[in-house]
């Protein structure tokens, strides 16, 4: 109990900008290295050929839901622990860490029969062509093998981030995306097993760090994961999956997106395809950084917000938003700039560079926008305001891309469909700015009155 007490202190006194800098630091590396090891795959795979970067892409959109499955249980159960540590209720928050955890397991169980036997058809579903398809598929099989724990250890870093253990969850991680990384071309080039190698790769490091992970639950001051404390119930999961549905709606849409802009580029041919996979890639390196700096947000957030701190969030809020503005804005004029040889180093195809290139340069335009969008999202899905957060969530690659990918590649053909995400992200900007008003106008209401409070008592 003392030492869960100063973690509570900490959480709830230490300097604002200090300790989000250093929750942030494991997180931004966590986040960093797990997109890098999904571009491992796709520059690896990229050595194979067009076929087989466009397969790597292409799948993906599995990769996708999988992440939306296990941040779904690992953000709401997450998210809800950190709010009852924050009022000091951590027997509650061990019976929610658990069931997350155990719930997430299973459902990993149910994708996996059915897409280890259903991998072909499910290859064509996501947009593959006819020289993409096979590929795809023997790629698809095997990650499939590892989907039950690949979607346990998204929650579990999602609870260690929440309780203030982000350095822990780096570890799974990071050592998880070695280990990919490694394996890698020694299965791909070295076996000759090919693109199946490069997922062989992928869910045996996943299996490390997943085991990482659970080991690391049982370290120190963090909740224990036990199957004692699995307590289903309606109102419980009802919990959960409120604060987790703006995960759902985000990673799910990612992963429908993904399976859209397949469509939409296999128009323009498979090296448009391959293309688009390597920009996506690329992008969410960047926005990864983004995402692991607001995930260092979250959990002062959650704790302080339930502890009745609302200066502290709104402190932590500011300076985020601040800090991510600035450097989406460096990595923006970076990536314009550089664009040509950053896709040459996934594809040396002439076409695909092009492509890749143009495309590149047009995302880095409206990019620095994502800045307010994400902590926006972050801090209204952090507080328990659902209904903005699942907005926010699915505006940037649902609400608005879809519509975009449906009209602008019809009426400008492949220029207008480099120009999809820009558009989405655009309109995003302008949805957020606009929820965050009431809720920023109700948390600053809510600090006055505790100010209140506090000269009263």
């Amino acid at each position: 109990m003392q030492k869960y007490q100063s973690q509570f202190d900490r959480m709830t006194q230490a300097p604002v900008k200090a300790l989000v800098l250093k929750l942030a630091a494991p997180t931004i590396v966590s986040m960093l290295i797990s997109a890098l090891y999904n571009m491992a795959d796709t520059f690896f795979v990229g050595k194979l050929g067009v076929a087989a970067t466009g397969a790597v892409g292409v799948s993906f959109a599995v990769m996708a839901i999988l992440q939306a499955v296990g941040f779904t249980f690992g953000m709401g159960s997450g998210n809800y622990i950190s709010r009852l540590l924050g009022a000091q209720e951590k027997e509650q928050a061990s019976r929610v860490a658990s069931t997350g955890f155990f719930t997430a397991l299973g459902v990993g169980v149910l994708l996996a029969v059915p897409g280890i036997f259903f991998a072909q058809p499910l290859a064509v579903a996501l947009g593959a062509d006819q020289a993409i398809q096979p590929v795809a598929a023997g790629y698809l099989r095997v990650l499939f093998i590892g989907a039950p724990y690949m979607v346990a250890s998204f929650v579990l870093n999602n609870l260690l981030r929440f309780q203030g253990s982000a350095f822990y969850g780096m570890l799974g991680i990071g050592a998880g995306a070695l280990l990919n990384i490694l394996l890698d071309p020694l299965f791909i080039f070295v076996f000759g097993m090919g693109v199946p190698g490069a997922a062989l790769a992928t869910i045996l490091s996943q299996l490390c760090g997943f085991g990482i992970l659970l080991f690391t639950c049982r370290l120190g001051e963090n909740l224990h994961i036990s199957w004692k404390k699995f307590s289903p119930s309606t109102a419980l999961y009802k919990e959960i999956l409120k604060n987790g549905a703006p995960s759902f709606y985000r990673q799910g849409l990612a992963s429908l997106s993904t399976i859209f802009l397949n469509f939409s580029a296999g128009a323009f041919g498979t090296a448009a395809i391959a293309a688009m996979s390597v920009v996506t890639r690329i992008m969410m390196f960047a926005l990864s950084a983004l995402l692991g700096f607001g995930q260092g947000f979250q959990p002062v957030c959650g704790f302080n917000y339930g502890a009745g701190k609302t200066a502290r969030v709104l402190k932590a809020y500011w300076f985020c938003v601040r800090v991510s503005v600035i450097f989406l804005a460096l990595v923006s004029i970076g990536g314009a700039w550089f664009a040509p040889e950053l896709v040459r180093i996934f594809q040396s195809d002439p076409e695909t560079v092009r492509i890749g290139a143009a495309a590149l340069r047009c995302q880095c335009l409206t990019f620095t926008l994502s800045s307010y969008v994400v902590l926006a999202n972050m801090l209204t899905q952090t507080i328990g305001k659902t209904a903005a957060a699942s907005l926010l969530a699915v505006a940037r690659q649902g609400l608005f891309f879809l519509p975009a990918l449906l009209i602008l590649p019809r009426l400008g053909g492949l220029t207008g469909l480099l120009w999809c995400q820009p558009t989405a992200d655009a309109l995003s900007f302008l949805l957020a700015a606009f929820l965050s008003i009431r809720v920023l106008r109700e948390l600053y209401q809510r600090k006055k009155q505790e100010n209140n409070c506090s000269y009263t008592a």
